[in-house]
């Protein structure tokens, strides 16, 4: 997967946590698809901003 091909919210928030963003490009892609699912879910930056935090945090996957 490209990170042209991520939803616009997904790729500005992991564009601003580096930690974040590390993490992603080492998933798997079965757990990047869900990461995008999940993702395209969210109604709110802040709904957003969880989801990377809790990336960075390797508490979701």
């Amino acid at each position: 997967m490209k990170f042209e091909q991520l939803p616009i919210g997904l790729g500005l928030s992991l564009a601003m946590n580096k930690k974040a963003m590390e993490k992603f490009t080492h998933m798997t892609d079965e757990e990047k698809e869900q990461t995008i699912a999940r993702s395209r879910q969210v109604s709110s930056k802040r709904e957003m901003d969880r989801i990377v935090n809790l990336l960075a945090e390797d508490r979701i996957r």
